[in-house]
């Protein structure tokens, strides 16, 4: 948490072009982490975990481009220190070029990357962290319409147009791609700072559907690699490679020269879980990529990701992700091949 706070203090910064309802939707969602829940449960409000805040270039009033206001609480020069910033969708047109039009907001976003923070964009936010610079050479999303545009005014920019949720800079800028992916956005980084349980409580009072994209990216993010700790992250990049093999565990105990207690301790220090739940964790993602993209059985699936007993795998998925095997392919493979065909639909025609 930001010096002096125990909530996760959370800008959202506001400009002229921003979309009003994404401003306040991901303001209200994010405010109601750890209040509402108890509210509803036990009839008292719970005490916040997320403070967010508003901010703008003068703090003043702004006219969103449907009309309504939106009223900042802070300006960038009084904004407090916050973990996190998050800049909603702009209202403007694809081929509108933001070149130059947010000189205030473009320096603050970087001095507050170079301080620490976490930045997220929904949508056509991305486009202020690409003017910025803070995508040169990393992977990004955007909305499907705006990005040929984000691709070729920002050359240095690695534009993923069939993605909905893109980690980049080592774990700190999150980008979201469609209109409406503030919903995923705002559950991920309650998960990614709060936990899993929170995100699906929030996600349960505001009957958002957290699975359309929210555990696996989160899966794949926590296993990101650390370099806090050089001896667990050779590990880490050891076992990617090798989480199919027989004992992972007790090899990367080998690798690391540290007695079987030292490392776990330091494992679980440098991750935030154990060996084997890191190891099952990768296991899962690539199994869930095998469920998508390949027509192998689930024990076919089991076998490639290193579970010799199906029926184990078959539960341990079900314990981990909340379906079975066999509805998670039928659910989002299916997703899969239509958000293909749309995006084939929008491509233009090749000439």
């Amino acid at each position: 948490m930001a010096d002096g706070h125990d909530k996760l203090m959370v800008a959202l910064l506001a400009v002229p072009e921003s979309t009003a309802s994404t401003l306040y939707g991901m303001y209200d969602m994010l405010g109601s982490t750890g209040r509402d829940w108890e509210l509803f449960v036990n009839g008292v409000p719970g005490e916040p975990l997320i403070h967010p805040m508003i901010v703008s270039a003068d703090g003043r009033r702004i006219r969103s481009p449907s009309g309504l206001a939106i009223e900042p609480e802070y300006s960038l020069a009084d904004c407090p220190d916050v973990d996190l910033v998050a800049v909603p969708d702009l209202m403007v047109a694809p081929d509108e070029d933001i070149a130059g039009r947010h000189p205030a907001e473009v320096a603050w976003l970087r001095e507050r990357y170079a301080s620490g923070a976490l930045l997220a964009t929904a949508c056509t936010g991305s486009m202020i962290l690409a003017e910025a610079g803070l995508l040169d050479g990393q992977d990004a999303t955007v909305h499907w319409a705006y990005s040929d545009a984000m691709a070729a005014r920002y050359p240095a920019v690695r534009v993923h147009r069939n993605r909905a949720l893109v980690i980049s800079g080592e774990g700190r800028l999150i980008l979201g791609g469609g209109g409406t992916a503030w919903h995923d956005l705002a559950l991920f980084l309650i998960a990614r700072f709060l936990g899993v349980e929170e995100a699906m409580r929030v996600a349960r009072l505001h009957l958002v559907d957290w699975h359309h994209i929210g555990q696996q990216p989160f899966a794949a993010f926590v296993c990101r690699r650390q370099t806090g700790d050089a001896v667990i992250a050779d590990c880490q990049e050891w076992i990617a490679q090798h989480y199919d093999q027989d004992a992972p565990v007790a090899e990367m105990v080998r690798r690391s020269g540290l007695s079987e207690r030292s490392f776990m301790r330091r494992f679980a220090r440098a991750t935030g879980m154990s060996p084997l739940e890191y190891v099952h964790t990768l296991r899962l993602e690539e199994s869930k990529q095998l469920l998508e993209t390949t027509d192998l059985s689930v024990e076919a699936v089991a076998n490639e990701v290193g579970y010799e007993d199906a029926s184990f795998f078959g539960r341990l998925f079900r314990r981990k992700v909340g379906i079975t095997p066999t509805q998670y392919r039928r659910r989002f493979a299916t997703l899969r091949k239509a958000l293909a065909q749309q995006q084939g639909e929008q491509a233009p025609p090749s000439s």
